[in-house]
């Protein structure tokens, strides 16, 4: 007989201790639900039994199974048919070889049951690496305890969640790297920078035209604008303007 958390529906905030042989897990549930539950896995005792609590608190509406490894979850005798798995993998990382294998092993096992995993990271790789290998979901720990479980709800109606602060993050990041890799992207197109370096080299037009496979006319628009941009009156102008805005850029249009 194990010891299960059950909290009374006429009275949601108080707890009663009951006994109900439960496999190995903690029977967390308030009267009156369907025959249907969670099943939480995490090796982290006291977690699992505070996450199993609240999930119930905030009114999940599914009974709660929890257990300390997927290898309890493999041998368990409840007779309720489980929804959902939530697996916290705590601070792992999913892309480590070991952390990778038990997801996809356990979600290939519950299909098709949906697989969430909780974690303490929010690095765009790992929820890419988990949304991979099959999760439904990927919840950090880092997002407020409603959104988690209206995560977890999307989950149950069909849906697929990911945090959205961390896909914006790495779109953030990646127009980071790219104002990097064009440090005159703020002022000049790309077509017009490519102009800038071939000046900033003393190139004449013609080359310039044939190098950027242009139109000569099309190369003295270019310049027009250029020099439009930076009130400038003449090409040497053009060139010591850009040198003063710009003194740390490399020259990266091509080479003579």
């Amino acid at each position: 007989m194990v010891p299960t958390i059950q909290l009374d529906s006429k009275s949601p905030g108080a707890l009663e201790f009951v006994s109900r042989k439960a496999g190995n897990g903690i029977h967390l549930h308030r009267h009156g639900l369907t025959e249907s539950c969670l099943a939480l896995l995490d090796e982290r005792v006291l977690d699992r039994q505070c996450l199993a609590q609240c999930l119930t608190a905030y009114g999940i509406g599914k009974e709660i199974l929890s257990f300390g490894s997927i290898e309890e979850w493999r041998h368990q005798e409840n007779a309720l048919s489980i929804s959902a798995i939530l697996l916290n993998v705590g601070s792992r990382k999913v892309t480590d070889a070991r952390t990778g294998s038990e997801i996809a092993d356990l979600v290939n096992e519950a299909h098709p049951i949906p697989v969430v995993i909780l974690a303490d990271t929010d690095d765009l790789e790992q929820i890419l690496k988990a949304l991979n290998y099959g999760a439904k979901a990927y919840i950090p720990s880092s997002i407020r305890f409603e959104i988690c479980v209206e995560a977890v709800n999307l989950v149950l109606a069909g849906g697929t969640f990911v945090p959205a602060s961390s896909v914006l993050a790495q779109h953030k990041a990646i127009d980071t790297t790219v104002e990097m890799t064009r440090p005159m992207a703020s002022v000049f197109t790309e077509r017009q920078e490519e102009v800038v370096q071939a000046l900033r080299r003393g190139k004449a037009n013609k080359i310039i035209a044939h190098e950027l496979n242009l139109r000569e006319s099309t190369v003295k628009v270019h310049i027009r604008n250029i020099m439009k941009k930076l009130k400038a009156t003449n090409r040497t102008e053009v060139v010591y303007k850009l040198n003063e805005m710009f003194p740390g850029a490399h020259l990266l249009g091509r080479s003579s």
